[in-house]
């Protein structure tokens, strides 16, 4: 087995942190690293206490949830909150970072941006990205993957299978479709 890369590590650490997210419209993580440990990560979600898009909708004012604090700026105020220095850091987002995100990220001194899916990216935003040296670059998680619900896959695939099998005269190919299933889901 090959061992997934630190960039697609951190990454996949973002996404977990994304589950958390209480956004409705999307999902967002982030984790900052420095020397390849991780010191902070967030996820988008409204200001601790106050109501979340998942109990009354997002609060959409210029087509942006305003109710929301973004993945980046929380893992930014985690690292501020105790006290931790990002100045040099690394951060790891699912999605491209908005513009406000984008300067906060280079006031924080963070020199390289990691993201995994292009979102509205924004020219200014790449621009100050360039002017201030950070580096960004899109990491593809091909090799790592969440599985919530695998069980329930599996079984659904197996009831259909053998649904399938029932209906079929010649059930070799259907046989193999079954050995491939239960790779697949082993």
């Amino acid at each position: 087995m090959e061992r997934i890369s630190w960039n697609q590590y951190f990454m996949a650490q973002s996404h977990l942190l994304a589950l958390r997210s209480t956004c409705t419209r999307l999902m967002v993580g982030a984790t900052i690293v420095r020397d390849k440990r991780i010191i902070a990560g967030g996820y988008n979600g409204s200001v601790t206490g106050n109501v979340h898009c998942i109990d009354e909708g997002c609060y959409v004012i210029d087509g942006h949830c305003v109710r929301t604090v973004h993945a980046e700026i929380n893992a930014l105020l985690q690292c501020a909150k105790f006290g931790v220095a990002t100045e040099g850091a690394e951060i790891y987002v699912t999605h491209f970072p908005c513009l406000q995100c984008c300067k906060s990220i280079i006031q924080g001194g963070i020199k390289k941006v990691y993201f995994a899916a292009d979102y509205k990216n924004h020219p200014y935003a790449i621009e100050l990205f360039q002017d201030a040296g950070v580096v960004v670059e899109k990491v593809k998680l091909e090799q790592v993957s969440v599985e919530l619900h695998m069980q329930e896959k599996k079984d659904y695939v197996d009831k259909l299978l053998d649904k399938l099998e029932t209906s079929v005269e010649d059930t070799s190919e259907i046989a193999a479709i079954k050995q491939e299933a239960q790779r697949l889901f082993t």
